[in-house]
């Protein structure tokens, strides 16, 4: 049978740092990564993709308000729902062109749905950044005029902060897996999915953005995955990240990266949602998760050698395998 790999790819690979967020843009980086999926295609994995949104749902959110006097902004779930909808709509399109019909029997984007608790945590205490990047003084009166909060990110200016609560069952988790099994590549969980909660009724939309990370976690315990691919832009892990000793991961096991994570190297906002939703995974059930760039996918993932590069991402495993003791 065949093995499933679940790939989240992040909204910033979308669109890059310095880019405007263009539809040719989108297209040229979706594209890119299309082709990193195909390498795994063409071995015979099975693929789920999961994607971010933050540049994009965050762009949108500010046309929705500039162009309130014309016609009724919607409320942020729903943006969700519509970059969902975009960017499964690239990737899908993007997949077609790169893909070849004797591994690829078609791509599918599918509008998900994650249920979250209402109570959770993050609601009091917004951390995900959407958006462009801001300066100081036009995130403090963009802040003030549109009652958003906005705080620093990552030392490159100001974004404005949504809540980012933990998913906790996907709705459309049927539904995947019997595209899966149907031979279709999968767009599904985009931008962490649609948030909700249940109401009377079944569950009604909430106003956050779910980590993709998580979400893609998620997807690939629920559907029994053999691993977990979360793409970034570095190529590997990095110990002791901006100073003298810094150094590249290129394989930890579970209890290693735990530890790490106690130890504070790797912070919330840059690799600690990506290192905390591959232990999860692999604590769960799954077999390898991997940390790279959308080059170093295969490589990484099959544990060789990049031919291009020369080197590896980021392995993360259960356990070392034991080495036979010489005669």
């Amino acid at each position: 049978m065949a093995k499933t790999a679940v790939v989240a790819l992040g909204g910033n690979a979308l669109t890059r740092e310095g880019q405007a967020g263009t539809y040719a843009e989108l297209q040229a980086n979706a594209t890119q990564m299309a082709r990193s999926v195909c390498s795994l295609l063409r071995t015979g994995w099975r693929v789920v993709l999961v994607h971010g949104n933050g540049p994009q749902v965050g762009n949108l959110a500010i046309q929705q308000e500039e162009g309130a006097r014309l016609v009724p902004p919607q409320p942020l779930f729903a943006l969700g729902a519509m970059t969902e909808g975009q960017l499964g709509s690239l990737i899908c399109l993007a997949l077609r062109e790169q893909g070849k019909p004797e591994w690829m029997r078609g791509a599918v984007a599918l509008v998900t749905h994650v249920s979250v608790q209402p109570d959770d945590p993050a609601f009091d205490n917004p951390t995900k950044p959407i958006g462009p990047f801001l300066g100081a003084e036009e995130a403090a009166a963009m802040g003030e005029a549109r009652g958003w909060v906005v705080k620093p990110d990552a030392g490159r200016g100001f974004r404005r902060v949504v809540p980012s609560p933990q998913p906790v069952t996907i709705l459309e988790t049927p539904a995947i897996r019997a595209l899966l099994e149907a031979g279709q590549v999968v767009v599904a969980a985009g931008g962490g999915g649609v948030p909700v909660v249940r109401s009377e009724n079944g569950f009604r939309g909430i106003d956050a953005v779910i980590d993709k990370d998580y979400a893609a976690q998620q997807l690939a315990t629920a559907l029994a995955a053999d691993a977990l691919i979360l793409v970034t832009g570095v190529e590997t892990v990095l110990l002791h990240y901006g100073t003298p000793q810094q150094v590249p991961i290129r394989e930890m096991t579970v209890a290693d990266a735990e530890g790490y994570l106690e130890l504070g190297e790797f912070p919330e906002g840059s690799m600690g949602p990506k290192v905390r939703a591959a232990t999860r995974f692999l604590r769960r059930g799954g077999e390898v998760a991997v940390i790279t760039t959308p080059q170093l996918v295969y490589a990484s993932l099959e544990g060789t050698v990049s031919e291009l590069e020369g080197i590896t991402g980021t392995r993360i495993v259960r356990m070392r395998p034991l080495v036979a003791a010489s005669a």
